[in-house]
């Protein structure tokens, strides 16, 4: 029965294709079920790519191959050339694993992307609403006989041993295969960037690499910033264990490279990152890279002031495998990496090596020295100066009806262009009106744009690339009349950014053990309301908009995102970026509070005061005066008188009640000088 199903599909595929398959002209999603089959004019006709692949795999031996949506350090944001997985389906959401065997092709994603899979990818593809491993080899174990080899490139896949764990009992073969299958059927995948790589200039950094090496790399029992310590040995420093060497990895969240030499490079769309490797010992510094991109001046400022054993080695960035495995012929060689983001195509040469589960690079530079902590509040204010203007200009153009989700996506990016050291967006924006904004990952084109009304709401979730730092943020706007539910929807995700944003605990503490999403969504479970993604992540300075929160500590720099969406009708997210920084206490020294150095106003017509604490309404009002005394200079420097009137109009105070006005007024007086203390101690 099952064969006679198989062959039932293959002749409704064969007969689909022949088909002259009827298109949707309104952005719906996909029905395979139609005949014709209905599709709509986003999804991509995939049957010449799976037929190529299928030869393929059948040259080889291989009855299944596992395609995940990432790249060779494991990134959530991937080069045109890395992204295998859309040119196989379709889709090109960044989180999804497809399988292709000879009878069938199956994509698994999260929930925020189903709408997206069902609008972007063709008949020849079934969607699985999952995105567990547990989910994926139960299928496998299903669909493929016990014999046949199911085989993957294990540059694409972590060192978890989940798929090896679960297809065992089924006898099960794991195929590591040198080639990426996908690369020999994609003719025309786009090369290796050209364009030379970049160094950050001193008065960002404020230290060169030489003396960061010097210094020490890894720090002994800490993880504060290591490049704030002064020179105290000739060799980079290994931490006093058994190791002998860091295998580091550029890109999210192994941004090991580009930060442990203060180079970036444009080799993945809103990230300044470059392919690489490091391996750094007691007695040597191997940078894996394409050699051609590094010019003369980078060479000095690598080895400037070097001493031999701490020059560093540039080695082709495709040889890291075979230096490796020479390098772990040494007697007595151990290596330290961080194994949540290496690859298995490395990890298996090192298997029997100590190892870590974190990286040390990667804790060190999640705390922002002096220097980035004051840049990165820089950059936020100018990044607020374009979102501000992005507001006041839809408050002013919407009611016309000309201007469009894309319009508006184009005016913020405008904005941000003009601002000064800016370097473009940090990720494609998200522009999203009525029920699109319903979807939390949407971004708008030209078959799903929709135009901008006042009686709908509108979500913008944007942010820039600056020198200086690496901005992402959320407002969610009205320009008409919203219902009481959005009203209460509304104050209820901004009643859980400020639980979060004025919570105080002890430094030291991990992300999840300040229950920053119970503090994010108990507004919103009194009265039976939630949303399906985390409510908060690391982000870096001028790195990745998304980076690996390990713990809190001082000068830790994080993103908050609570939200709520209200499936075929609207959403609602506010995001803002925080740093943690020290908290007054009674009794206590060592505690820790965030400071918020976004800068836009919320939606004034969105927020139901009467909903909200006391200490909430005193938290906000302190807020829209942090925000009126950083931006009314940054304004008049910039000439922006309209858009400064327009701020100061939205952060009028919301407390208004006589008998405690002057209560509040003295206690938000206190608040803010005690946070301007803070802020030059820091």
């Amino acid at each position: 029965m099952l064969c006679l199903n198989w062959l039932l599909v293959g002749a409704l595929l064969a007969l689909a294709e022949s088909w002259n398959v009827v298109h949707a002209d309104d952005g719906s999603e996909r029905n395979c079920s139609a005949m014709p089959p209905y599709l709509p004019p986003t999804a991509v006709n995939t049957t010449q790519r799976l037929r190529a692949l299928r030869e393929t795999m059948s040259s080889l031996n291989v009855s299944a191959y596992i395609i995940p949506g990432t790249d060779a350090h494991l990134s959530e944001y991937i080069a045109q050339r890395d992204a295998r997985m859309a040119f196989m389906t379709g889709f090109t959401g960044s989180a999804g694993t497809a399988v292709v065997t000879q009878n069938k092709a199956v994509l698994w994603t999260d929930s925020r992307y189903w709408v997206q899979a069902e609008r972007q990818m063709d008949c020849n593809w079934e969607l699985k609403r999952d995105v567990s491993i547990s989910s994926i080899t139960a299928w496998l174990i299903q669909e493929v006989a016990d014999s046949d080899g199911i085989a993957f490139d294990p540059f694409l896949f972590s060192i978890g041993k989940a798929y090896s764990r679960n297809l065992a009992p089924a006898n099960m073969v794991l195929k590591s295969l040198p080639d990426n299958l996908v690369d020999t059927v994609w003719k025309d995948r786009p090369p290796v960037p050209s364009d030379v790589l970049i160094r950050l200039p001193d008065r960002i950094i404020g230290v060169c690499v030489c003396s960061a090496l010097i210094s020490g790399l890894i720090p002994r029992r800490s993880f504060f910033p290591l490049w704030t310590r002064p020179p105290v040995r000739t060799t980079p420093r290994i931490p006093e264990t058994s190791h002998s060497g860091l295998l580091g990895k550029r890109h999210l969240f192994p941004l090991s490279v580009s930060g442990l030499f203060n180079l970036r490079g444009n080799d993945i769309p809103y990230n300044p990152f470059f392919y690489s490797y490091t391996l750094l010992t007691l007695d040597e510094i191997w940078l894996f890279v394409h050699k051609d991109r590094v010019t003369k001046e980078i060479k000095d400022y690598l080895n400037g002031s070097c001493f031999q054993a701490n020059c560093v080695q540039l080695i082709e960035y495709n040889q890291v495998r075979k230096m490796l495995s020479d390098y772990l012929t040494r007697p007595g060689v151990k290596v330290w990496i961080g194994t949540e983001y290496t690859n298995y195509a490395l990890y298996e040469l090192i298997e029997k090596s100590l190892t870590s589960d974190y990286s040390p690079v990667l804790t060190s530079k999640a705390v922002k020295d002096k220097t980035e902590q004051r840049i990165l509040r820089e950059a936020h204010m100018r990044d607020a100066v374009a979102v501000i203007q992005l507001l006041m200009w839809l408050e002013k153009v919407v009611p016309e009806g000309k201007e469009t989700e894309m319009t508006a996506a184009k005016f913020v990016n405008e904005c941000r262009s003009k601002q000064k050291e800016n370097r473009g967006p940090s990720f494609e924006t998200i522009s999203a009106s009525g029920p699109n904004a319903a979807l939390a990952h949407y971004s708008p084109s030209n078959e799903t744009s929709r135009k901008l009304t006042v009686k709908e709401m509108y979500l913008v979730d944007s942010g820039g690339q600056y020198l200086d730092g690496t901005t992402d943020i959320t407002r969610t706007v009205h320009w008409g009349t919203p219902t009481d539910m959005q009203k209460e929807a509304f104050t209820r995700v901004l009643m859980g950014n400020i639980e979060i944003s004025r919570t105080i605990f002890p430094s030291g503490t991990r992300g999840e053990c300040i229950n920053m999403e119970m503090l994010g969504r108990r507004a919103l479970w009194e009265v039976g309301l939630n949303y399906g993604h985390g409510t908060g992540h690391g982000v870096g300075n001028y790195f990745g908009v998304h980076e690996y929160l390990y713990f809190m500590s001082r000068c830790t720099v994080f993103l908050l995102e609570p939200g709520y969406y209200k499936e075929n009708d609207f959403g609602i997210r506010i995001e803002d970026v925080v740093v943690t920084v020290p908290a007054p206490t009674k009794y206590g020294h060592n505690y820790l509070t965030f400071e918020t150095v976004s800068l836009v106003p919320y939606d004034k017509k969105l927020i139901d005061t009467s909903l909200m604490s006391p200490q909430q309404l005193q938290w906000l009002d302190l807020y829209y005066q942090t925000i009126r005394r950083l931006l009314v200079p940054e304004l008049d420097r910039q000439g922006l008188t309209e858009e400064k009137e327009w701020m100061l109009r939205n952060t009028e105070p919301l407390q208004r009640s006589t008998a405690s006005a002057a209560m509040s007024s003295f206690s938000l007086t206190f608040t803010a000088l005690a946070t301007a203390l803070i802020h030059d101690f820091i």
